[in-house]
């Protein structure tokens, strides 16, 4: 009975390597792109940034970071039942976000690297921070007696295709929440040692300053191409993206507060002090920000969680698959419908924001 407490079951492929988590719309994806287009861009607008981003890469801050210490060897057994699920979950998430960047900017470094070599470089040493970040992580894994068979994740996860300007709005908010995500949970944990539970928390300080420049490359690769923000299609895009990201993390947190309450703190109130810092950072590129502090910005992600927890109910039960089918229609559209009327939310506009951050 202890046992089965302290390690709930996965499935394995094999003993110790777990079957990835199901891809859903809220699991972490992998990308590809046009490489050509890529390829094509002329960065000479903004070369000098893009240059000196470049020579903090080369130096490698990180580089003799990642090393685990005694506080590692230990076993982890008391970590049990619902809150050891909910640690394998959040390394197995985290490994496999890291791990798409890296198989990501691998690739665009290697394709790069004869049209665009300054950019290909850049995009080398942005994957192998990632790499750092995955194998970490995996490592972290194997102290609950678990990893993730990174070659088999490659092979088996499906591709998402986006242009090259989706992706770099994608990525930069990706790697900016990544930042605000890493260092609230450090500063968290930093007044209330108490509540570090294992130690790969203390490495959130310096992992974060890796996201933190990833985005700076991003913003300095976008300002290089103006077309990506200075039309009304940028402000359109740029909304859609912002939304895409907050509201997916925002339903991903939400659905696993305990983890949270795990660290002390208060899943709501965590994600809605990472949305504003996101937001106030991404303003100093995106030609808008979303009026995060309107209430109805959070009641309507509050309804498409009620709105998670009813599909679950219907998809638990025992009513045959036809019928869960027309139940389920009206729950998605009221998802829909509330996703919409964010996304109409009038947003505000960042020039201000631009204009003061230079």
């Amino acid at each position: 009975m202890v046992d089965s407490l302290k390690k709930p079951g996965f499935e394995e492929i094999r003993p110790g390597i777990k079957v990835p988590a199901r891809e859903t719309l809220l699991t972490p994806r992998f990308y590809t792109t046009d490489f050509d287009e890529m390829a094509r861009m002329d960065i000479s607008v903004n070369e000098d940034e893009l240059i000196a981003i470049l020579e903090e890469f080369r130096v490698d801050y990180n580089r003799h970071h990642f090393v685990r210490d005694a506080e590692f060897e230990q076993s982890w057994d008391h970590i049990d039942g619902e809150t050891r699920k909910l640690f394998v979950e959040f390394l197995e998430r985290s490994c496999t976000a890291e791990f798409s960047g890296f198989l990501l900017y691998k690739e665009l470094g290697r394709r790069l690297k004869d049209k665009s070599p300054l950019v290909a470089e850049c995009f080398n040493l942005m994957s192998r921070d990632e790499a750092r970040h995955a194998g970490f992580l995996n490592k972290a894994l194997s102290d609950f007696n678990l990893s993730l068979d990174l070659g088999f994740l490659t092979k088996s996860r499906s591709y998402t295709f986006f242009k090259p300007k989706f992706i770099f709005y994608a990525t930069y908010l990706s790697e900016k929440i990544g930042y605000w995500r890493y260092i609230t949970i450090y500063r968290h944990l930093e007044a209330h040692p108490e509540d570090r539970v294992y130690p790969i928390f203390r490495f959130f300080e310096n992992w974060c300053q890796d996201e933190n420049r990833h985005g700076d490359f991003f913003d300095a690769i976008m300002k290089s191409q103006p077309q990506m923000l200075n039309d009304w299609k940028a402000r359109l895009w740029s909304r859609f993206f912002l939304l895409s990201v907050f509201a997916t993390m925002y339903l991903n947190d939400i659905q696993r507060k305990d983890f949270y309450a795990c660290l002390g703190l208060d899943a709501r109130e965590y994600d809605i002090h990472v949305i504003k810092k996101t937001n106030e950072t991404a303003g100093r590129v995106f030609p808008l920000m979303l009026d995060v502090d309107n209430p109805e910005f959070y009641q309507r992600l509050d309804i498409c969680i009620q709105n998670n927890e009813k599909l679950s109910a219907i998809a638990n039960s025992n009513t045959p698959k036809f019928l869960q089918f027309f139940q389920k229609l009206p729950i998605y559209a009221s998802h829909g419908w509330q996703l919409l009327r964010l996304y109409l939310m009038k947003p505000i506009d960042a020039v201000p924001a631009q204009g003061a951050a230079r």
